[in-house]
């Protein structure tokens, strides 16, 4: 059963990592469970604590709260409106058809677009659309960060089951 429990964790954290750059997948969620999976196992249950498991998942819960503000922080920072704020998020959501460059560029051309049609003009318009594009790539950074260090702490736990 740990081997299942094992396979299954390491999909999660491979999946929570893509899911950084994916909107669509919860990716610091998918890691957290990848290590909450690693706690069932036999071997290795001694060597995660519960109390790991729950800063983790605090940890996780503010990255995921903080991945839907940093994009509306970084918009309204720059001079955006509701109007630029909508447009990133339906930005962002049409950017899933076309990955990859469609889910990085999505926000930003939302934005621009949501500005210029509730008159803004086009200097205004591009510097929320700029606030947008920062508070994403902030966000996917700091998604990537927690799911790394998360992969890194399960790699650890596993490595020191070898000793």
């Amino acid at each position: 059963m740990d081997i299942i429990l094992i396979i299954l964790a390491v999909i999660c954290l491979i999946t929570g990592i893509i899911g950084c750059a994916l909107p669509i997948l919860p990716g610091p969620p998918l890691s957290w469970v990848g290590l909450l999976l690693l706690k069932f196992t036999d071997k290795y249950s001694d060597r995660i604590s519960l109390t790991w498991i729950i800063i983790w998942a605090v940890i996780v819960l503010i990255i995921t709260v903080l991945d839907y503000l940093i994009p509306i922080w970084g918009t309204k920072k720059m001079g955006g409106t509701k109007a630029g704020v909508w447009g990133a998020t339906l930005g962002m959501i049409a950017g899933l058809f076309f990955p990859p460059w469609g889910i990085i560029a999505g926000p930003f051309v939302g934005a621009l677009i949501g500005e210029m049609m509730f008159g803004k003009n086009q200097k205004q318009s591009f510097k929320a659309a700029f606030g947008s594009f920062l508070g994403f790539l902030t966000s996917m950074g700091i998604k990537l960060l927690v799911c790394g260090l998360i992969a890194g702490h399960f790699i650890i736990i596993v490595l020191s089951g070898f000793r």
